[in-house]
């Protein structure tokens, strides 16, 4: 009876996928005990030990050398006071580090608190694991020192009995202080099932940190802290169930710097990977029995409970690796053949390794296969430990990474138009050593996302490749390797709707992900909104032939709509597999003719709020009886407990073994990856770097270098080469595309405003889709653009159309100037002396020649109203604006006008002028310092430059506006003229073809694109006076300055304005310039208050003084070691060694007024890449790059536009 519960039980959770994700166990925990050298708190109830450090700990700005262990689940850095002080009473008034606190109790001898201070190497990688998990952005955590304290099966003190059999309920959980030089992290582990009670008799538990009163004791203040819980007990029952480390039950915080600290941090990933979601949901939640064996109470808990194992979080995130620099590439053979779907006469030309000998193709097998020579050939084969098709071969027991790209057209129910599907990303994670598959497929739009819920097949190929084998039975990658390609037809046996699933596996990519193209073609039935599909486990029969795989059935699922009503379907499902084998007479695992895929566990879920689909299974392959049973080796069934990275060997009946796969050392059970970076320096070849990854390493040649045809050697590259400028490129013609030079020989193509494509071929965008213009307007498409024309009778632009013709720009400015009149008692009287009012013609537009009556000074105009410089005459004289003789309207440049010189350039920012003055080496070349543009009447205030197209942007706060000018010559541009009220600061973004500037009226951060068409508010709460701003693209990062006077800060937050969060506070005054320096990782700001010029890395906050006697800093930029800014009280540009702090140089120019923003302008485009680089990052509009990913976003103009936001 017993085995039916469990049974029963099992089925239960498995068929409550969606809500039993559990969290981690109690052997997850790091070892704790006598076995693991702890010491033990005294038993009873208030205990507390005084325990010293033989490394201190941070707490805020504190550093701590001794600590108290108290019983009731906290420890604290000041000698706690008696618990009726602080129970149920958080915030406490001493440092106070509090894991689950309450009025606890350990003197019946079955609770207890182990305690004991860690350096072995093991503990600190497990705590880094799981600090840098939590704070992905950061650079990885390496603890040189930990504090662990355990609470294990602690009760309540004298709980008072409400029925519940509180008295028999007890606690467990875990505090890991882990630290790095002058930082602290807490790690707060909660396992599941663990915390059978949420409050004491005194009160509520609570977790949090506080920092205790500060400052004198007549009139001490509580001082800063933190509350992880709250006042509800739901608050306390949740912390086995969420996390804010991507790891269900585990919480991570930074809790402390010193000398230097702002808040508590924590973690970063308050979502979970799939995995976790998934792990041991076959399990039964199993709670610990308690009886009495003599006078002692004894804790007996289940005697199997697998190690949960940790998964990378990148499937749903969309996290990518960024691109090396020169990775050794593996080309796949490219299919030549197309193979149509189930056609009976199928004809499949095997791939040819020709005559030829391995001496001569080596490099064609995978670097972890052996080659063959045969008489007609050579072969290639995956060695010991690996396996594959030996042209690529994976580690046994390593899970495996699948990226790909969703294309095609689906319709959906009736609907006579298809929802498209253009490049969305699909990420998928394979554990390999239980079969256990995850697909995400990301931007699936809410129109057909829960029609496509039925269709785990398109995530089954992935599982087939990588289903935990039976014995005498081989998976798919295994046979085929990761190149093949595979179509599959889906009739829906109900309605007959059909869709053709094709997928193309191009093998293995630098990165060691296996690479797909997946396209969908076809109609799929409607599922109503809300509803959700269940599919029950079942068996796919596949027979295989020389290159041919193929497969058929009936499947069923089950959907459950909103009303509790449920509906059967059935689809019918045939699929063809196609591949390349060695033809040579080798076959070292010979497939069987026929084998059956098992696959149960299937969950699929569609998450609305972000558009995403996603898939999971557990796959085996095996005998037509599908295996399994009680006498099933847990290698076999997946239940082996092994680490996600090690194999799992199966011995005699249930015995098995585990086996860290190649490249990660440990038991079995816990393995870690090995640095072959580290171990090995000598690994890579000269003029080569050893990139360190998991389960392996790669080498890449150094900037200037590139691999030989070995795919080994770095040989010296050739002369970078300008494609862009050469002519040489392959993007579209420059009326459709842009070609942009990211450096080196490197460039991207993008496609221009109006038009699709990758930006080698682009095709125009009919834009006139319905309310594109104004119901009394027409819409007519053109090339790479449209316009929108009001009908007969209407007046207007075609985007707002009247009746009533509307007034021009010119009208309205003569309207205003005439508006400011004084009306009398006899009617309005002309204009005041001084008063300009501008003429218009009678079609409202401005007259070319405008004068102001007062001073009898006429000038020319252009269509915009604005004074053509050069053509204002005195009274008496009038220009010619029509041609002809007479002043020249448009003249040629100024004399002390200069293009920019080759090489790098100082640009800095007068009222009226922009200047320059270049660098040779890092010194100024005070000498050659000219103006670059003459602004007469403006106050020039930031400036930035753009290293692509050789333009300076800069605004105006006189406008107020943004404009731009090449700086090899050429007229100002304005950009944004509208919706300005003082913008200061301004970045640009090379590569996603972005600006971002400050607001400092309007009290916001915007975003637009480089010609200002498409525009958004990023940020427009807690400003006060944003000023300087700067751009980290390469990894997705916005830095600014608010220099408010009541709270001056330094805040971050990814490019889109996600993720904001503050990195400066205390210590501030009036910051005004902004710099960061890509190769140093430094953020760098001059306060005019201090008087200091700072610095820090944003990611550690290792925040650091670097000169504290500059005068009154404005500007501020890098180049190299040295920071260069501008001074206003000694209106100067200074150069200052970042290192010594010294001041080496200083420039007065030859204008002498206050000087605003600073900026280098290189000669060259810094190295990198960021997913917007290339083809705008898939986005139809805003492509704005975070840290290892993109957001695409759209305008806030964008009513009417076809624009997709993911």
């Amino acid at each position: 009876m017993g085995r039916l519960r469990q049974n029963w039980l099992i089925w239960l959770t498995v068929l409550d996928l969606c809500t039993s994700a559990l969290g981690i166990s109690r052997q997850e925990l790091f070892p704790y005990g006598p076995s693991a050298g702890d010491e033990v708190l005294q038993p009873g109830n208030d205990e507390t030990r005084e325990f010293t450090l033989e490394h201190p700990l941070m707490f805020y700005e504190g550093k701590f050398n001794k600590i108290y262990v108290n019983t009731n689940g906290f420890i604290s850095t000041a000698k706690p006071t008696k618990e009726r002080s602080y129970l149920g009473k958080m915030p406490a008034s001493f440092g106070m580090i509090a894991a689950l606190q309450g009025d606890l109790d350990t003197s019946d001898g079955v609770g207890k608190v182990y305690f004991r201070q860690d350096l072995s190497a093991a503990t600190l990688q497990q705590a880094g694991d799981h600090i840098s998990r939590a704070f992905p952005d950061d650079d990885e955590v390496t603890p040189t020192h930990s504090l662990l304290v355990t609470w294990v099966d602690v009760a309540a003190h004298e709980p008072e009995s409400r029925g519940d059999g509180l008295q028999n309920r007890r606690n467990t959980f875990q505090l890991v202080i882990a630290s790095v030089e002058s930082t602290s992290y807490a790690i707060l582990l909660y396992p599941r099932h663990s915390l059978q009670y949420s409050s004491t008799q005194a009160a509520v538990m609570q977790a949090g940190f506080s920092k205790g009163k500060t400052g004198p004791s007549f009139w001490a203040r509580q001082g800063p802290y933190y509350r992880t819980t709250g006042d509800d007990e739901a608050s306390v029952q949740e912390l086995p169930e969420k996390t804010n480390s991507g790891k269900r039950g585990v919480w991570v915080y930074e809790i402390g710097t010193h000398p230097y600290f702002t808040n508590v941090a924590p973690g970063e990933v308050p979502y979970l990977p799939p995995e976790d979601a998934e792990e041991d949901r076959a399990a039964p939640p199993s709670y610990p029995n308690l009886h009495r064996q003599g006078q002692q109470q004894v804790l007996e808990y289940p005697t199997y409970n697998p190690i949960a194992e940790e998964l990378l979080e990148d499937v749903y995130r969309g996290h990518a690796h960024p691109l090396p620099i020169h990775p050794v590439q593996y080309e796949p053979q490219q299919h030549a053949d197309d193979v149509a779907l189930l056609d009976s006469d199928i004809q499949v030309n095997v791939f040819s390794y020709n005559s030829e000998t391995c001496e001569n193709n080596r490099q064609k097998c995978s670097p972890f296969a052996d080659c063959t020579d045969h008489a007609s050939g050579y072969c290639c084969h995956c060695r010991a430990g690996y396996y594959g098709n030996g042209k690529q071969c994976v580690p046994e027991g390593k899970p495996q990474r699948m990226n790909g790209k969703l294309h095609g057209k689906v319709f959906v129910g009736s609907a006579s138009y298809p929802v498209d599907f253009a490049s969305n990303d699909l990420h998928s994670y394979v554990v390999s050593n239980d079969g256990r598959a995850y697909v995400a497929i990301s931007a699936i739009p809410i129109s057909v996302g829960v029609s496509l819920l039925p269709l785990s097949g398109m995530a089954s190929a992935i599982g087939w490749a990588f289903a935990l084998e039976q014995p005498g039975y081989i998976n798919g990658f295994s046979i085929v390797g990761g190149e093949f390609t595979r179509k599959a037809e889906v009739t829906f046996l109900e309605g007959g709707e059909k869709l053709t699933i094709t997928q193309e596996f191009k093998g293995i990519d630098q990165h060691d992900h296996l690479v797909v193209d997946t396209q969908l073609e076809g109609r799929v039935p409607e599922l109503p909104a809300g509803a959700t599909v269940q599919i029950d486990p079942y068996t796919e029969i596949y027979q295989y032939s020389n290159n041919i795989v193929t497969s058929s059935s009936t499947r069923e699922y089950v959907v459950s709509l909103e009303d509790e009503t449920t509906q059967t379907r059935r689809y019918q499902w045939r699929e063809t597999i196609t591949y390349q084998s060695c033809p040579h007479n080798e076959a070292p695992r010979k497939a069987p003719t026929t084998q059956m895929l098992r696959v149960e566990n299937v969950m699929v879920m569609y998450d609305t709020t972000h558009q995403l689909m996603r898939y999971a299974m557990s796959n085996k392959i095996g005998d037509m009886n599908g295996g399994g049973g009680e006498g099933e080796n847990p290698c076999y069934s997946g239940r082996h407990g092994c680490d996600t990275n090690a194999m799992c060997h199966a011995g005699e009946g249930n015995q098995f073994t585990c086996e860290c796969a190649t490249g990660f050392t440990g038991d079995g059970r816990i393995c870690y990856d090995i640095d072959e970076c580290k171990d090995s320096p000598q690994v890579c070849s000269a003029h080569a770097v050893c990139n360190n990854q998991p389960g392996t390493f790669r080498c890449e040649c150094v900037e200037g270098y590139q691999f030989a045809s070995d795919g080994n050697t770095c040989i010296e590259s050739g002369r970078p080469v300008n494609h862009c400028k050469e002519g040489s490129h392959d993007c579209d013609i420059p009326e459709r595309a842009q070609c942009s030079y990211t450096g080196g020989s490197a460039y991207v193509c993008s496609c221009l405003p109006g038009y699709v494509g990758d930006g080698r071929h682009c095709s125009d965008i009919d834009e006139c889709q319905p309310g594109r213009c104004h119901a009394d307007a027409d819409c007519f498409n053109t090339d790479g653009s449209f316009s929108c024309q009001c009908r007969p009778g209407y007046y207007g632009d075609g985007f707002h159309c009247s009746s009533e013709r509307e007034k021009t720009r010119c009208e309205t400015h003569r309207d205003s100037a005439l508006g400011v009149t004084v009306t009398g008692p006899r009617g309005p009287r002309p204009p005041l002396p001084g008063q300009y009012v501008p003429t218009c013609d009678v079609e409202g537009n401005y007259e070319p020649m405008q004068c102001h009556g007062s001073l009898g000074q006429c000038w020319c105009v252009d269509l915009d109203g604005l004074e053509i410089t050069g053509t204002r005459t005195g009274p008496g004289n009038a220009p010619n604006c029509n041609g002809g003789p007479g002043p020249e309207v448009r003249p040629t440049p100024r004399p002390d006008i200069y293009p920019l010189p080759s090489g790098t350039n100082l640009l800095f920012t007068q009222s009226g002028r922009i200047e320059f003055v270049p660098l040779d080496g890092y010194k100024m070349k005070q000498n050659d310092a000219k103006t670059a543009l003459h602004l007469p009447e403006k106050v020039v205030v930031g400036v930035a430059f753009d290293c692509v197209d050789k333009m300076v942007y800069w605004t105006d706060i006189t406008t107020p506006a943004i404009s731009k000018a090449s700086v090899e010559g050429g007229d100002p541009t304005p950009v944004i003229t509208a919706d300005l009220g003082s913008p200061e600061g301004i970045a640009i973004d090379h590569m996603s073809r972005t600006m971002f500037w400050t607001d400092s009226m309007k009290d916001r951060i915007e975003v637009a694109s480089l010609d200002g068409t498409q525009r958004r508010v990023l940020i427009d709460t807690d400003l006060v006076n944003p000023r300087a701003i700067v751009a980290d693209p390469v990894n997705g990062y916005l830095f600014w300055a608010d220099w408010n006077r009541e709270a001056p800060k330094i805040e971050t937050s990814h490019m889109d304005g996600t993720n904001r969060r503050l990195l400066a506070g205390d210590g501030l005054s009036l910051p005004n310039g902004l710099t960061y320096d890509p190769q140093t990782s430094l953020l760098c700001w001059a306060d005019a208050g201090t008087h200091k010029l700072e610095c820090m890395n944003p990611s550690q906050r290792n925040r650091r003084d670097v000169s504290e006697a500059i005068q009154y800093p404005f500007g501020l930029t890098t180049y190299g070691k040295n920071l260069y800014y501008t001074d206003w009280t000694r209106n100067a540009v200074i150069m200052l060694d970042r290192h010594t702090g010294r001041e080496t140089e200083e420039f007065h120019p030859q204008k002498k007024s206050r000087l605003y923003g600073i900026t280098a302008a290189y000669a060259q485009c810094p190295s990198g890449q960021n997913y917007c680089s290339v083809n705008n990052g898939g986005c139809t509009h805003l492509c704005l790059a975070t840290p290892g990913g993109r957001t695409c976003k759209c305008p806030d103009n964008a009513v009417g536009v076809s624009c997709v936001e993911s």
